[in-house]
């Protein structure tokens, strides 16, 4: 009896970290043997995906490397929703005011909730004529032909506002007037210098506890010559949603009546993936409750050791002796040495 409590308290435990987990699994299916390892601790099964040792490898070497990462997770200052409408109609003119009604309808929705006119404006995509194919039937022959039938009418509207709750109003405005199509969202910061700025100052605080640490350890960086590198990046979320799929297809009921399986088109799920923090040694703002703009700065010092100056040897001086000819007017020859003082 105690071990079937014992059994029943370990599946309700897993049940309850399972939740923790949400429906997301980066192997996209989910079963049985995804979750249960072969591994084995004593009597007990290991269960969930096993982490091997964090730690690497390092290799000495004469030059000092300093290589330094910082994070700045921004929330935007404004946001930008684009809605795109398309209408269809047979005259120009009835096709312009179908439009501009849904659109007007849209704006005096959005006025009431406090955004203001001049953060909606409207832009004009495309005005064609539409064609349809007319048959005509001849006694020997049969005939296509592409005659006007109406106009189609695309535009967007841009629609700013600041805070995201307001996102919900805007979304239910244009759904109440039959528009759905939202093409995009875009974040905006208004001085994106100072992060930068704040980033920068925050690395060369790092920099100067690193030249510290390795002068602690009996390195006196001032003997090294240094090359550096510097580089910095913006991130917006657009570019970091990911999707997966969390369903599972078997069915009992079909194997025991012996009957095909009819598949159903299954749901595709959308999550925000930002960047991840682990290899950064600096994060401002690390709490990340809504998508952010994520701004980044990296810096590389790279420090190689001063040639040492090789001792020339002393210079020694070399006497020279000087001498002199006398030539005698016969043609004999006579060498004299000269004293000098040196």
């Amino acid at each position: 009896m105690k071990k079937i409590n014992l059994l029943l308290c370990l599946c309700f435990t897993q049940f309850i970290f399972a939740q923790h987990k949400g429906n997301y699994d980066k192997n996209v299916q989910i079963s049985r043997q995804n979750i249960a390892t072969s591994a084995k601790m004593g009597n007990a099964t290991i269960y969930g995906p096993q982490s091997t040792n964090p730690r690497r490898n390092v290799n000495p070497s004469s030059s000092i490397i300093i290589d330094l990462n910082a994070l700045y997770n921004a929330k935007a200052s404004s946001y930008t929703a684009i809605f795109n409408i398309s209408q269809i109609g047979p005259t120009a003119e009835e096709t312009h005011e179908l439009v501009n009604e849904r659109i007007d309808n849209v704006r005096n929705e959005l006025l009431a909730t406090g955004i203001k006119k001049e953060d909606i404006a409207v832009d004009v995509i495309s005005f064609v004529p539409v064609y349809e194919i007319e048959v005509q039937k001849k006694l020997f022959s049969t005939k296509y032909n592409e005659v006007p039938k109406g106009f189609e009418l695309q535009k967007n509207i841009h629609i700013q506002f600041k805070k995201t709750q307001q996102f919900e109003m805007i979304l239910a405005a244009c759904a109440a007037n039959e528009i759905y199509n939202l093409v995009k969202v875009d974040y905006f910061i208004e001085n994106i210098r100072a992060v930068y700025k704040k980033l920068q100052t925050a690395l060369v605080s790092l920099v100067k506890e690193e030249k510290e640490y390795y002068k602690m350890l009996g390195f006196d960086l001032s003997d090294y010559n240094v090359v550096m590198a510097d580089d910095k990046y913006c991130y917006f979320p657009k570019d970091f949603y990911r999707n997966y799929q969390a369903y599972n297809s078997v069915s009992f009921e079909a194997l025991k009546k012996k009957k095909g399986v009819t598949k159903a088109k299954k749901q595709t799920s959308y999550y925000y993936q930002p960047i991840s923090t682990e290899n950064y040694d600096i994060v401002m703002n690390p709490a990340i409750l809504e998508p952010v703009v994520q701004v980044g700065m990296q810096i590389k010092l790279v420090y190689s050791p001063k040639p040492k100056e090789q001792k020339q040897p002393p210079k020694t001086e070399v006497k020279t002796e000087h001498k002199y000819y006398v030539i005698s007017p016969d043609g004999k020859i006579d060498v004299k040495e000269l004293k000098t003082n040196n």
